[in-house]
């Protein structure tokens, strides 16, 4: 039996990351109206001397074994991390945090109100507000359709949950076969279809749950012929497990495709102008 007042903390960090951004993330997940009772960081690979004294500031700043701090020998890519601390996750409930984004305060708190209101729900997500510099400088906000038949539609063809503002049942991921990086840069996606068609049921809040950091790196992944070809392909997987149609498959491919072969200031403006 699900409990819907506690839950865990799921992050993954590795050596380029920032200390001041991974602390500021850090603070965000410590500083929830309903506090954490596991808070798992991934070190994905050897860290920085700068990171690790961050990693361990975190470890003394609650009581112990609230915090763990679980150590991969090598860098294995963020759904192997991710992987790896689920696994030692203690709690049914898990929220997902990435390394440079910061959480609102009462985030977690809306997300347990959605599961104890709707014990069947497997995924809840919300509005995530785009930043540079500070987070009350907003450049793009990226809201998705609340309800559960809306988000099946929408998933035919984008993805459907914003995933560093995700809450999920560690059993219903697991079930699905938790994240698998066949195709590069969309492991959460992948997850999500294959939570969908085994039967979940999730729900994107319309509020505000996170600020999501922007980078030129992250418009630079989104682009090129490697990216464009793990599209397609994760696109032509939904039509062949008919979970898209071919329409679906064609309007959904095609300016996903087009965007990819923008200059990088180009894609970062059309990305922009999308999620004003």
């Amino acid at each position: 039996m699900a409990r819907f007042d506690t839950y865990s903390v799921l992050m993954s960090v590795y050596s380029r990351e920032k200390p001041q951004y991974l602390r500021q993330a850090i603070d965000s997940m410590f500083s929830q109206t309903i506090c954490t009772d596991d808070f798992v960081l991934v070190c994905d690979g050897p860290l920085t001397d700068e990171l690790d004294a961050v990693v361990e500031e975190a470890g003394k700043r609650c009581a112990p074994g609230y915090f763990r701090a679980l150590r991969l020998e090598r860098n294995q890519g963020l759904g192997n991390a991710l992987n790896a601390g689920m696994n030692i996750c203690r709690n049914e409930l898990i929220a997902r945090m990435d390394s440079d984004d910061i959480s609102c305060a009462d985030r977690c708190e809306r997300q347990l109100r959605a599961f104890a209101g709707n014990p069947d729900l497997d995924i809840v997500s919300g509005t995530v507000e785009e930043f540079r510099e500070t987070e009350q400088l907003v450049t793009g906000r990226r809201a998705l359709p609340a309800a559960h038949e809306a988000i099946c539609r929408f998933s035919r063809k984008r993805n459907p949950f914003n995933h560093p503002a995700v809450m999920f049942k560690k059993s219903a991921v697991e079930a699905a076969g938790g994240y698998d990086e066949s195709y590069h840069l969309f492991e959460d996606y992948y997850l999500w279809i294959r939570m969908l068609r085994n039967g979940c049921r999730g729900e994107n809040l319309q509020e505000t749950l996170l600020y999501m950091r922007i980078s030129e790196e992250m418009y630079e992944r989104r682009g090129g012929a490697s990216y464009g070809e793990d599209m397609k392909r994760f696109h032509r997987w939904m039509r062949d497990v008919k979970w898209a149609s071919a329409g679906d498959y064609i309007t959904g491919v095609i300016p996903h495709a087009l965007i990819c072969r923008l200059p990088n200031h180009v894609r970062r403006a059309a990305y922009t102008y999308l999620h004003r």
